[in-house]
């Protein structure tokens, strides 16, 4: 156990939801759950509604990668600030603010905030030092269910087990084939790619994306099936650094996303500039 482990353990789920939530996103499985809500968005653009109003914007083909930084840096600031923080209602306000320049339908709003709850433990059960405790994840559920009423996404579960039963039979009913899936999903995936390999290295690790993905997933987003070795030697891989994360110490300090340095904002970055509106409008 770790001395974030440790503190949790003393905590209130439903009171202190917010602290358990910093905790294990910037301590106790900074990287694991950066990784797994990069997942989390990317599952949502197989649904062709999510992905046609992402491809009617642009801003995907003007600028993918400001889409991705300005997404995760909203989340961020409130997770890392508080719901109710300065910083955290500014960014709420902003997220508000752009949303409600789209029709977006109360069930894709829901559907999205159902991958932020879900994906995360489900990551780590497979890949992580260890899984989320159930204290762990009644606090992931609470925080998300806070947010979302703050979002003003309606009929939103009461917990985990009730956000994954909505989030599998919504992609059972809505995960299909759409040109604006592979649009959004292929630049989505080679700019994470980026992340880690040179720009001509790029389309020899797609595979490797593509294992990762479950069959649905890949049907939706039109990428081919990978080769069952690689399906195997993906899940090892990432098995391997899990259990090698075992043996070594925990994080020593919080892993700030909001602090960390970007292309897009070489000089930092403003709450007021992030986001992606109408041309024309005012925030734009």
């Amino acid at each position: 156990m770790s001395r974030w482990s440790d503190e949790i353990e003393w905590l209130d789920p439903t009171r202190d939801f917010e602290r358990i939530v910093f905790l294990l996103g910037t301590c106790e499985f900074a990287w694991d759950i950066e990784k797994a809500l990069e997942f989390a968005l990317f599952r949502t653009y197989a649904v062709p509604s999510i992905s046609g109003l992402l491809s009617r914007t642009g801003a995907f083909r003007r600028d993918t990668r400001k889409r991705y930084d300005d997404t995760e840096l909203l989340l961020s600031e409130i997770s890392e600030n508080g719901q109710h923080s300065a910083r955290g209602r500014a960014a709420l306000d902003r997220i508000n603010e752009m949303h409600g320049h789209y029709r977006i339908s109360n069930a894709d709003m829901l559907y999205v905030l159902t991958t932020f709850v879900v994906e995360p433990p489900r990551w780590l059960d497979r890949f992580g030092r260890r899984s989320m405790t159930p204290k762990e994840r009644e606090a992931w559920a609470a925080y998300h269910r806070a947010l979302g009423r703050q979002m003003g996404i309606e009929d939103i579960p009461e917990d985990f087990e009730a956000f994954d039963t909505y989030g599998r039979a919504y992609e059972n009913a809505q995960f299909r084939y759409a040109d604006s899936n592979a649009e959004i999903g292929k630049a989505t995936r080679d700019l994470l790619l980026s992340f880690y390999l040179p720009r001509w290295l790029v389309p020899l690790g797609r595979p490797a994306v593509h294992a990762m993905c479950d069959p649905p997933l890949r049907a939706a987003m039109g990428f081919p099936s990978p080769p069952p070795w690689l399906q195997r030697l993906v899940i090892a891989g990432l098995g391997a650094r899990a259990t090698l994360l075992r043996r070594l110490p925990g994080r020593r300090r919080p892993r700030l996303i909001t602090a960390r340095k970007r292309p897009t904002y070489p000089g930092g970055y403003r709450i007021s500039e992030l986001g992606t509106f109408p041309k024309g409008s005012r925030s734009d």
